[in-house]
């Protein structure tokens, strides 16, 4: 009966008092808080009646939570307190489900306890927790200090250090390497060697001499132990040398890494042979942890090129057995081309899963004109820009310069980082200092609609990369950092398309005609590929495309994932007049980490641009890069010299028995619309230009030797035939039948329709089989529009080549010269 007056009583109560959206101001000081859930709905018992049976009093609902109550009870005072007493609320909780057992208590209160018990759902005591933050990291306080106040903290004196913007940013304070921070905590980068591959470095400055490590030094240029800067422009690699570790003193700024090391191979001051750039690659690699190379082809917008065997067995030497088996850390500038519309997915070096790819950002982080875009883009760094460039060290009797910049000063900012990161975890490998990178770098200008979703859940933009590099969060990232899984891979089965052929002097023949529309080819990836290869999880990407061309700068490649997240590979280069294509060139890309590659993957090649020049798609692979399921069973990636042919030498088809047909190949890439096969320099002597249909017979009529030998085709044909059906008569006649699987005929009767497909190409037409194949491999519908485009494009240019055109006065796939890159 009093539960029920009790219950009417609550029902009476005004709703507002109860669903009030106002807080009451806590008093833990004095009370303790509890959480209540209340079912009311259990042998109708009322709330007041629950919480006068734990004796607590209701405070407030909890907002946007049906039933849940917050209550509280008046702590006890230390007199009454006992050592090891328990809560009171609690205890009476305890007491209430307890009495509610049927061997403890009488029938009716048993029922009266039950119901109380059972109408409490939830009751917890509230605990005060310090939460840690999981947005970004807050930068340390002192980027927003002034640089004296920083200056006089740290105990620096360099008379520059208040120039040194990527360090402290007074202007635009959250635009810096964020690693004052890190230098507070004690970590400025000791015992770690950084070698600065590149035009020497002044060792006898007295802000590089003490940091400098001679022995893990060499001049490959001139063959001497010493990098001695010699040529008048030899200032890049001491400039770039002094961002990372210039000694705190009073001469000019600080380095990153103010007390780590540095070496100096010098390759750039004058022509280097492919073994002198291999050495250097590997040069003291169990001693120097990091490669700083802020170099590559010419950033022309018409140049691919990339390292060559000799050179990419060096890097994957240091990838394999460098610092004791944990890698060297290559760290290489993405370009300065992209005013002239160059990518740095033209770069092999840039382009390689062995590099950190660094592009630039400016102090107002507006993307400079001179970075280039690409997916090999990881990261990007502070640089010059906006009228502001990089205060470092420079060659000379102690001097310093402002004038440093472009992509070449901010791959050495990132070195400096990886430096701090060492010297708290060297055991971190090359593939851990990238997986760092995609996890911590911070997101800049979240406005711009570049940005673009990964499956990851990340965001990638082909300017950025994922994001800035902030030293802060880098460093302290790394400090719990668990190792990743040893690497894992497995290579796709290349997909040749339309009889697509390349020898080793680059002509080509057969392939697909790339329309205005473009074409598309799939790639199916299983989950059983995934478990032969002992594959777990996704990193880089490698897509290997042969294509032939007649204006390789038209030409646009991009992949998209089975998540629908898609990879510009190739954008437009208005320079690029070269007509050797895409001879097996590979791409790279970092845009679908940790995504799950089951599914289809699908190219497309564009050619919208001018219908004068046109081309061939013959046929490309995948290579999936990641880490493995089992670490036991990983063996070290090797490379192996191969041959520079279509299709590859392990997947070339079986030649095909001699017929009584013609070889249908494609023309060239046009010259003239009216240049015929025979004038083109890849036609072979031998190949004939397909006709339309079967009234092409005529042509062939009018020719008495094709004339007469299509006469002879078609006896051998027509006896062969009789031969075949009258053994066929005789097999029949027998007790026991067999399949026609396998037996040595001319044509099979079990899904073998090669004879079929043979004759139509002998009049230049294709089978239905044909066709179908065609439709299996090369779906018609286009690529699923997400909305991603290839950003930073430059304004097309009008203008194009002649179309019968020249190679152009340097040859861009196999230029030697190198250039620095820096504006």
């Amino acid at each position: 009966m009093r539960i029920r007056l009790l219950w009417s009583i609550f029902l009476l109560l005004p709703l507002p008092i109860l669903s009030s959206s106002v807080h009451i101001k806590r008093a833990h000081h004095s009370h303790n808080y509890y959480v209540l859930e209340h079912d009311p709905l259990v042998a109708g018992i009322p709330l007041d009646a629950v919480t006068e049976v734990l004796g607590v009093e209701l405070v407030e609902p909890v907002k946007n939570l049906r039933n849940f109550w917050l209550v509280r009870a008046e702590k006890q005072s230390v007199s009454t307190r006992t050592e090891g007493s328990t809560d009171p609320v609690l205890a009476r909780y305890n007491r209430l489900r307890s009495n509610a057992h049927p061997s403890t208590t009488g029938f009716t209160e048993r029922s009266q306890d039950h119901a109380l018990a059972n109408s409490i759902k939830y009751l917890s005591r509230q605990t005060l927790r310090q939460r840690a933050k999981r947005a970004p990291p807050p930068i340390a306080s002192t980027v927003f200090e002034s640089a004296s106040q920083v200056a006089e903290r740290l105990a620096i004196s360099d008379p520059l250090f208040g120039e040194q913007w990527h360090l402290v940013n007074e202007e635009y304070p959250e635009n810096t390497m964020n690693v004052t921070g890190v230098w507070e905590m004690g970590i400025t980068g000791k015992g770690v060697i950084s070698s600065l591959i590149d035009d020497g470095l002044d060792y006898t400055s007295d802000d590089l001499a003490e940091n400098f490590d001679a022995a893990a030094s060499h001049d490959y240029n001139d063959h001497t132990d010493l990098p001695t800067p010699k040529l008048s422009d030899d200032t890049h690699g001491t400039r770039c040398a002094g961002q990372i570790a210039a000694v705190r003193n009073n001469l000019c700024g600080v380095g990153i890494a103010y007390d780590s090391k540095v070496a100096g191979v010098r390759i750039l001051s004058g022509p280097i042979s492919d073994v002198d750039e291999a050495e250097a690659l590997n040069y003291a690699y169990q001693d120097v942890s990091i490669y700083s190379c802020s170099w590559g082809p010419p950033d022309d917008g018409r140049t691919m090129e990339g390292p060559d065997y000799l050179i990419r067995k060096a890097m994957l030497e240091g990838i394999n057995n460098g610092r004791d088996g944990k890698g060297s850390v290559f760290v290489f500038a993405s370009g300065n081309g992209a005013a002239s519309g160059d990518q740095c997915n033209f770069d092999g070096y840039t382009n390689s899963i062995y590099s950190v790819t660094v592009s630039a950002i400016d102090y107002k982080h507006v993307h400079p004109y001179y970075s280039e875009p690409c997916a090999a883009n990881m990261v990007v760094a502070y640089s010059s820009g906006s009228g502001k460039s990089i205060v470092t060290t420079d060659r000379g009797d102690n001097k310093c310069t402002s004038r440093h910049g472009g992509t070449s000063a901010a791959a050495p900012n990132a070195v400096g980082v990886f430096a701090l990161a060492l010297q708290v975890r060297p055991d971190l490998t090359w593939r851990d200092i990238q997986h760092l990178c995609v996890r911590t770098a911070r997101m800049i200008n979240e406005d711009e609609d570049e940005w673009e979703n990964t499956a990851a859940g990340r965001k990638y933009n082909y300017k950025y990369g994922y994001g800035v590099l902030d030293g802060y969060r880098f460093v302290t990232a790394a400090q719990e950092w668990e190792l990743v899984k040893p690497q894992a891979w497995f290579k796709t089965p290349t997909v040749i398309l339309e009889n697509g052929k390349m020898t080793e002097d680059w002509v080509y023949s057969g392939g697909q005609f790339i329309t205005e529309e473009g074409i598309t080819s799939t790639i199916t990836v299983t989950q059983e590929m995934l478990q032969n290869h002992n594959f777990e999880k996704l990193e880089h990407i490698n897509v290997k495309v042969w294509i032939n061309h007649a204006r390789r700068g038209d030409v646009e490649v991009e992949v998209v994932s089975p998540n629908g997240i898609k990879s510009v590979l190739a954008g437009q280069r208005r320079n690029d007049k070269a007509d050797t294509g895409f001879p097996g060139w590979t791409f790279m890309s970092v845009k679908h980490w940790d995504e799950d590659p089951v599914g289809d993957w699908t190219i497309r090649v564009t050619d919208a641009v001018n219908s004068d020049t046109n081309g061939t798609f013959l046929g490309w692979n995948i290579m999936f890069w990641g880490s493995a399921v089992d670490p036991a069973q990983v063996k070290k990636f090797e490379l192996v010299s191969e041959k520079d042919v279509f299709p590859p030498p392990e997947e070339a088809p079986e030649p095909p028995k001699p017929s009584p047909t013609t070889t249908r190949t494609y023309q060239r890439p046009t010259v003239h619309p009216e240049t015929s096969a025979e004038t083109s320099p890849t036609s072979s002597p031998d190949s004939e230009v397909s006709t339309s249909s079967f009234p092409g017979l005529a042509k062939l009529v009018s020719n008495q030797k094709a004339f007469f030998g299509a006469i002879g085709a078609v006896a051998v044909f027509g006896i062969g035939m009789a031969v075949f059906f009258w053994r066929r008569r005789v097999r029949a006649r027998q007790q026991n039948y067999t399949s026609l699987v396998g037996e040595d005929v001319g044509m099979t009767m079990a899904g073998d329709r090669t004879g079929t497909r043979e004759l139509y190409d002998a009049f230049g037409e294709d089978s239905d089989e044909d066709a179908g194949d065609e439709q299996t491999l090369l779906p018609k519908s286009g690529l699923p529009d997400n909305g991603a485009h290839y950003r930073d494009e430059p304004d097309e240019q009008d203008g194009r080549g002649s179309r019968n055109r020249e190679r152009d006065d340097v040859d861009s796939n196999l230029s030697g010269s190198w250039e620095h890159a820096s504006p």
